[in-house]
């Protein structure tokens, strides 16, 4: 169970490489989480993040989970949680999983997934159509036991599909239009549901790419993420002056839209 002041003490990870998302549990396990699972494709980053996190005090595991997967994840997810098909969670969990951390997601290279459409639709079946199945199957457990928190990444650049990114962005689009919707059914059932939405964040997904105004840090997005926690928010922008950026963005007419170097 979630302590007085809204922290988790058990943490699922799904993305378990992802910068920003060990950069959050890094934060968490330095209040009060103390059980991390990191579910993502096997390979050394994934054992070296879990090890990492044990060496500061979390009883962290490395499970594995693929994005692409679908027919997989209710058997893989839903047995770290207690009471999921009639069964005992398998790894040793001691309780509910009070958090889960929506984190996978590729960004595709537009130039070539504009050509190879199969490249462009590998980026929407991560982003979103795998994102939806896991969400919903972990939904589900954290409906059934009656508390929890799930916490999605979103993109800023799913506010307006802009032709630099499009199909990064659209996906992104209807991830963060899922989630919405999914808080709203979750509403009044123990269920948290909290959309992030960062602009360009310094990670290794992003090297090499022109920085963005006003880029910022997985740290940065940890400290907004646990923010948001503690304030029960629905939305949080990272950093928060995107929300009256992107607004402004889109409301500009098409035509001149199409005039920005974006």
């Amino acid at each position: 169970m979630k302590d007085a002041f809204g922290a988790p003490q058990s943490l699922l990870i799904l993305g378990g490489t992802s910068e920003i998302a060990l950069a959050t549990a890094r934060r968490l396990i330095a209040r009060r989480t103390r059980t991390v699972y990191l579910a993502g494709r096997p390979s050394p980053a994934l054992d070296a993040a879990a090890e990492h996190l044990r060496s500061l005090g979390a009883d962290a595991h490395a499970v594995s989970f693929d994005a692409l997967d679908t027919g997989s994840h209710e058997e893989v997810l839903g047995k770290l949680f207690w009471g999921y098909g009639g069964h005992s969670p398998e790894r040793g969990a001691e309780g509910d999983i009070d958090m889960v951390l929506v984190a996978f997601g590729v960004l595709g290279d537009q130039a070539r997934d504009e050509r190879e459409p199969l490249s462009a639709v590998q980026v929407a079946q991560v982003n979103y159509t795998g994102a939806v199945s896991a969400s919903l199957v972990c939904a589900n457990a954290l409906r059934r036991q009656g508390h929890g928190s799930l916490v999605v990444l979103s993109s800023v650049a799913g506010e307006r599909a802009r032709r630099g990114n499009f199909i990064y962005g659209s996906s992104k689009a209807g991830l963060d239009a899922f989630a919405q919707g999914l808080g709203d059914s979750l509403h009044g059932s123990g269920v948290h549901v909290m959309v992030v939405r960062p602009g360009f964040v310094r990670t290794k997904m992003t090297a090499g790419l022109p920085e963005a105004p006003l880029a910022t840090t997985p740290e940065a997005v940890a400290e907004a993420i646990e923010t948001g926690l503690r304030r029960h928010a629905e939305m949080v922008w990272v950093p928060g002056a995107l929300r009256f950026v992107m607004s402004a963005l889109r409301h500009v007419p098409r035509a001149l839209f199409r005039r920005l170097p974006v």
